[in-house]
């Protein structure tokens, strides 16, 4: 419900900063601030703020939405005025404005509104001329600091903060909607002012690129990876290691055709000599060379006796 004829609770004005000015102060803007606070900002005029919000709303409901365009070169400013296109299908130019946009009509892009929403009077100086060249009625969110040329007109407000952009905007398609008929009440009207806010600062959904017709699929056609323990070095060496222990365990016993006596003195024998350590396998020797030099064939010593002999 409205409080003191205001659209909304003065608090969530007061919450979202809507009536915080800057420290610089413009003649034409002399008419909307009410006062100065301690720290030299100025304070904007709410019940003005209010009013012409109100009468904004009421302006946009006589034009089609696909005629209206929104420029918003800011980051916060094209959060709000994205969500506040989704609800009611006005256009937004986002980012840096290019010239031409509304008066070159050879140009791709080439818009021809019927009304224009200009966020920041200043930074978008170029949409404003050109608006006025073009006799295109404009609504101008402006703050203390802004010249009010060629803007038809004036929403007094905070047009550099989050809230304040994002309530300005929902108010204007809630105003948009009662005034077309839409919808009867205010309770009527959704999203809530939190659903809003939330929606515009979700971040998009991401997109998955489907793969292109015939590429093969990289994950069925990738070499197994072999498991752990799968070493044939390490099986080796186990299974050596345990044919040696075998064959420890098979000498302890009796052999064949050896008496007892035989049998105890073999054992007692063995168990007075040190165990030695096993042996690590033997390292694969590297390959020969194919040609090899012969060695010089060497005579017996009976053979050289009896060359003497025949001498």
């Amino acid at each position: 419900m409205a409080q003191e004829g205001f659209l909304i609770k003065q608090e969530k004005y007061l919450e979202a900063g809507i009536h915080i000015g800057t420290k610089l102060r413009v003649i034409d803007m002399t008419r909307f601030i009410y006062r100065t606070r301690s720290d030299g900002l100025y304070v904007l005029d709410l019940r003005k703020v209010d009013e012409r919000i109100r009468l904004a709303g009421k302006l946009l409901s006589r034009y089609d939405p696909k005629e209206i365009v929104v420029v918003a070169s800011r980051t916060y400013s094209s959060m709000a005025a994205n969500q506040f296109a989704l609800l009611t299908g006005a256009k937004v130019a986002t980012g840096r404005f290019v010239p031409g946009l509304f008066t070159n009509s050879s140009r791709v892009d080439f818009v021809e509104p019927k009304l224009v929403i200009i966020c920041d009077p200043k930074g978008e100086r170029q949409a404003v001329v050109e608006c006025g060249k073009m006799g295109l009625p404009t609504i101008g969110l402006c703050d203390t600091d802004n010249f009010t040329m060629y803007i038809d007109w004036v929403v007094p407000c905070n047009n550099k903060g989050r809230r304040s952009l994002l309530l300005i905007f929902w108010l204007f398609a809630r105003e948009m909607a009662i005034s077309s008929g839409k919808v009867a009440s205010y309770d009527e009207f959704k999203p809530t002012f939190e659903e809003f806010e939330a929606a515009a600062q979700a971040p998009p959904p991401p997109t998955v690129e489907a793969p292109a017709e015939g590429a093969p699929d990289v994950a069925s056609e990738a070499p197994a990876e072999p498991s752990e323990g799968t070493n044939p070095k390490t099986v080796n060496a186990a299974d050596s290691a345990d044919e040696d222990e075998a064959e420890e365990s098979d000498s302890d016993g009796k052999k064949e055709g050896e008496t007892e006596e035989e049998t105890a003195a073999r054992k007692k024998a063995k168990a007075s000599k040190p165990k030695a350590a096993k042996k690590a396998p033997a390292k694969a020797k590297p390959k020969e060379k194919d040609e090899k030099v012969a060695a010089p064939e060497e005579k017996p010593a009976s053979s050289e006796k009896e060359e003497k002999k025949e001498e």
